[in-house]
């Protein structure tokens, strides 16, 4: 079962985290902190694996897979129970698909897109489990979201539109145009 997913950049500043299991605010700190020494340490040739770390995360459960792009580290923490190679897959296809949704993705997508971020992470991982990793199906579940995103905008301008509209017509030179029809003369012959 997979942990928590954490993206740190190089100087250790987290760019998403997402606990699968209930951490206090200051353990979730000390995980990235921890984390993210660990993995920085390491050299670029070594594995991508280390196991038994973490004292506050797992303990000797406890996994971690990462992957260095560019400024980004992408760490999952993960129990005994995972494939190495599978999360190392995972993380790739995560990758690739926010790289495929913001056009060569960057720390600063990360940072302003954070609600499109972590629909891309919950489509691939929900609870610890993993999901889905057809990067094809995900994208195709982004574009839906897109969608609906702006067939709510359209919606919620609505109301803007038909108020500007409104404001747009003459409506006391409209209502000074309308003829009404002669009122019969017992109408106009009632008091009231």
């Amino acid at each position: 079962m997979i942990s928590a997913v954490l993206v740190f950049n190089n100087h250790g500043k987290p760019r998403v985290n997402q606990f699968y299991q209930y951490y206090t605010e200051s353990e979730q700190q000390q995980i990235v902190r921890e984390t993210f020494q660990l993995v920085s340490k390491r050299e670029d040739h070594v594995c991508n694996f280390l196991e038994g770390a973490g004292s506050v995360i797992g303990g000797t459960d406890c996994k971690l897979i990462y992957r260095h792009y560019a400024t980004l580290y992408f760490v999952l923490c993960v129990d005994s129970s995972e494939s190495e190679l599978g999360i190392l897959d995972l993380i790739q296809v995560f990758v690739e698909t926010l790289d495929k949704c913001f056009e060569n993705v960057c720390e600063l997508d990360l940072i302003f897109h954070m609600d499109k971020v972590h629909f891309i992470l919950n489509e691939l991982v929900m609870g610890g489990m993993v999901l889905e990793t057809n990067m094809n199906e995900i994208l195709t579940r982004i574009e839906e979201q897109n969608k609906l995103e702006k067939e709510e905008a359209g919606i919620s301008a609505a109301p803007t539109r038909a108020l500007s509209a409104v404001k747009n017509m003459n409506l006391s030179q409209q209502l000074k145009d309308i003829k009404l029809p002669e009122l019969p003369q017992a109408i106009k012959d009632l008091k009231l």
